[in-house]
């Protein structure tokens, strides 16, 4: 095991997650984290940041996504392949967005590994070393039981890594956190999350509700967000199913950061869409 002195690693996550609460608090008391767009190509995560944005999230399976890996085409079939990126390509990513992001910049990572794995994944306490040396604050994790969370925590922390983990609907299409079906179990999972050592709690908020109004979320999303915001005390998270049109809502309920990924991939293959048809067209 690689050796570091526990006090100089709890003061860099310290640092990482003082980025965070300055944006937070900047932000009126809700921020963006940016994910997907910023995957695999630093001009955009350089394009969010210019437009404000302070919190990042390159993850697996949005580079598998971004570099047509096995030839998926959306986020659901590159869930699927997400093993396959590997960890060396992840940690040029990181490394690539840093130097153009800068030092304030707060960037958290999902890799494989970090997600509830149904192909085996090696991982060693190098790898996390690697990842803090590219310039990664924290880990993006969806692990889906309290046992393989709280190693992964215990590890990350050990590198001065923070780690965002998050809580899922059981019937959500992939196990993207700790499954609870009613804001009491949100609430009951939230404190054992915290209890573990998590630095931010997020809630899967996207892929198992039906439709709602324009500019409004489900009414199952609102309670489950509120049972988590009144729980705990760390930075907390919505991810899923934000765009233009609801996010206002998504402020509403007191959340402290929301993720935008799709929506933003969406605004940019439209912008390029149509940009290439005007020229085409003369």
């Amino acid at each position: 095991m690689l050796q570091f002195h526990a006090s100089d690693m709890n003061r860099r996550r310290t640092h990482s997650m003082e980025i965070v609460h300055e944006a937070i608090e900047a932000h009126g008391g809700t921020t963006l984290l940016s994910t997907g767009i910023t995957a695999d190509d630093a001009r955009l995560a350089s394009a969010v940041v210019d437009g404000g944005v302070r919190l990042l999230e390159p993850n697996h399976p949005a580079i598998a996504l971004a570099r047509g890996i096995h030839g998926v085409r959306d986020m659901h079939s590159a869930e699927a392949v997400r093993q396959d990126v590997d960890l060396i390509e992840i940690e040029h990513v990181v490394a690539g967005v840093r130097a153009v992001v800068g030092p304030d910049i707060f960037i958290t990572v999902g890799i494989p590994g970090g997600f509830t794995e149904l192909h085996p994944v090696a991982l060693t306490e190098q790898n996390f070393y690697d990842l803090a040396r590219a310039g990664a604050n924290g880990l993006h994790t969806h692990k889906s039981s309290y046992e393989d969370l709280e190693e992964w925590i215990t590890v990350a922390h050990r590198y001065g890594l923070t780690v965002d983990a998050y809580i899922a609907h059981p019937r959500d299409r992939h196990p993207f956190g700790i499954p609870a079906a009613t804001p009491e179990e949100v609430a009951e999972v939230a404190r054992r999350i915290e209890g573990l050592g998590a630095d931010m709690i997020g809630l899967m908020t996207g892929m198992s509700y039906g439709g709602a109004a324009a500019g409004e979320i489900h009414p199952e999303v609102r309670e489950r967000l509120a049972a988590l915001v009144e729980t705990v005390s760390v930075p907390t998270l919505a991810e899923g199913g934000i765009n233009t049109h609801n996010f206002q809502a998504f402020r509403g309920t007191g959340v402290d950061i929301i993720v935008v990924g799709t929506s933003f991939d969406d605004v940019a293959r439209e912008a390029v869409t149509a940009a290439a048809k005007e020229y085409i067209a003369g």
